[in-house]
């Protein structure tokens, strides 16, 4: 436990982050997310924060040393994919019950499970994690999983991150932690070459990454890591070889970046691949760090060439839809990195931003948010659902991106939605992901469900024809009227 808290307060001292610099030593030692409240789980705990780092590395066992609902809550909580291995997606826990905590059998029983998993289905490591109820009992994690890996010959890596010792975001960086110590630089590559990178922040979520990676391609350049977009163990262990690494979230895993700056001398800087102009400013970039490097210069003409190239398609490909969209109005209710990016690569066509989430966002995410709208007017830390549902309601925005859980108070004020958050179904990653951003936009503001579900409902409409229709007191002149209003619709009177 006294390693697992100097880890903490090393975290929470990030000099990469300009924010916690400006902070004294009391403010740095609080760290930078909001303490938790007990019983509360909205927004994740450490235990979440570190699997849902890990978790994308395909070819890996990840086993939860806890009871079963631990699992079962963390289970697939983000919208990864990958292009070989289903390891990942398999859920191993050691199922720990009262009689196991009350008994000592936990570290028997972890070491039991981990032998099992070697047998059954030999994987090139395992990830152990550890939650609130086995860190609380004192289960030496780091000893069982030392003493497995010697006994079955393979990496059996501990991820010290209970649940209680913070937020997501602690155990995003704890996960970044685990890499370092008992990961990467434990297997040196033998193709190792001047053009590759690592990408540090990337999840890949539907695939999202698949589409830039072609590009790169393109270019001679090779991702020796995406960590943790679908990683192979082996390319992870192998990271430190790379000549530079492009940062595209921050707040995830700055520290890893940092730090593998300071040991093994890879230059990073952090950046988008949402949007058309901050993909190709990525891909120079990224040219600019590996020619610093070493790289020959020749590949900047190279990059200049493939970007005047995808921009040409991209923006021919947009053509057709900013008569349909420009002038149409945003509200973005995300945070993080796709507060700025994804602002940035809407307004490139012409629609408005009415107001966007920083809740989750950096310093530095807010500063380019100011850049991009020219001022703060439009960005709120936090909305309540009542003031999204009167602001939507009024028609104050034409559309809501957001994630899943504000989804039903765009349903409720009869407003289009789109979910760009990780459970998205669509990749909006590089040029061609801009364009499936847009066309999904398109898709859902000019759904004629929207239409039709303002109009009054059928029996409202049956009310005004019934008062429309004038009284009669005999058959005859009941006939005449029937007569009269034959032929005749529902528009006819008053507009239904």
């Amino acid at each position: 436990m006294s390693s697992l808290r100097a880890k903490i307060q090393d975290v929470f001292n990030e000099p990469a982050c300009e924010q916690n610099r400006g902070k004294d030593a009391k403010a740095r030692k609080e760290g930078c997310s909001k303490p938790l409240t007990p019983g509360a789980a909205a927004g994740g705990c450490a235990f979440d924060g570190a699997k849902i780092v890990l978790q994308p590395i395909t070819d890996v066992a990840h086993l939860i040393h806890a009871p079963l609902a631990c699992e079962g809550n963390s289970w697939d909580n983000r919208g990864a994919a990958s292009s070989g291995p289903t390891l990942w997606r398999t859920s191993f826990t050691t199922d720990l019950t009262e009689l196991d905590v009350v008994m000592g059998r936990g570290e028997r029983k972890l070491f039991k499970a981990i032998r099992e998993i070697k047998e059954a289905y030999g994987p090139p490591a395992i990830f152990v994690y550890p939650t609130c109820v086995t860190a609380l009992i004192g289960d030496d994690i780091e000893a069982v999983c030392k003493r497995a890996a010697e006994k079955f010959g393979l990496p059996v890596v501990p991820v010290n991150a209970p649940g209680f010792v913070g937020s997501k975001n602690l155990g995003n960086k704890l996960a970044g932690e685990a890499l370092l110590e008992h990961v990467i630089g434990t297997v040196e590559p033998d193709d190792a070459g001047p053009y590759d990178i690592n990408i540090l922040g990337e999840f890949n979520l539907s695939g999202e990454f698949w589409l830039v990676k072609p590009l790169l391609d393109r270019l001679g350049i090779r991702v020796r890591a995406c960590i943790p977009g679908d990683a192979r163990y082996f390319d992870i262990a192998c990271a430190h070889r790379a000549r530079a690494a492009m940062m595209v979230c921050s707040t995830a895993l700055i520290n890893l970046a940092r730090k593998m700056e300071q040991r093994w001398d890879i230059p990073f800087f952090e950046g988008s691949f949402y949007g058309i102009t901050d993909t190709s400013e990525a891909l120079r970039q990224i040219s600019r760090l590996l020619v610093k490097k070493g790289a020959d210069p020749e590949i900047l003409g190279r990059t200049e060439a493939l970007i005047a190239e995808e921009e040409a398609i991209a923006w021919k490909k947009l053509t057709a839809y900013r008569p349909r969209l420009e002038g149409k109005r945003v509200l973005l209710n995300t945070g993080g990195v796709k507060s700025w990016s994804v602002v940035h690569a809407l307004m490139e066509i012409g629609i408005e931003i009415v107001g966007t989430s920083v809740k989750k966002s950096t310093v530095e995410d807010k500063e380019r948010i100011k850049q991009i709208l020219k001022d703060d007017n439009h960005m709120f830390e936090q909305m309540a659902p009542r003031e999204l549902y009167a602001m939507l309601s009024e028609h104050k925005a034409d559309i809501m991106l957001s994630g899943g859980r504000t989804q039903f108070i765009a349903l409720k004020a009869k407003t289009p939605w789109l979910d760009i958050n990780q459970e998205r179904q669509h990749p909006y990653a590089g040029y061609d992901g801009m364009v499936e951003l847009v066309r999904q936009i398109d898709f859902a503001i000019h759904n004629p469900i929207w239409r039709q579900v303002r109009e009054p409902a059928p029996w409202d409409c049956q009310t005004a024809v019934r008062e429309e229709l004038p009284s009669t007191k005999s058959e005859t002149a009941t006939l005449h009227v029937v007569q009269e209003f034959a032929g005749t619709t529902i528009d006819d009177f008053g507009g239904c």
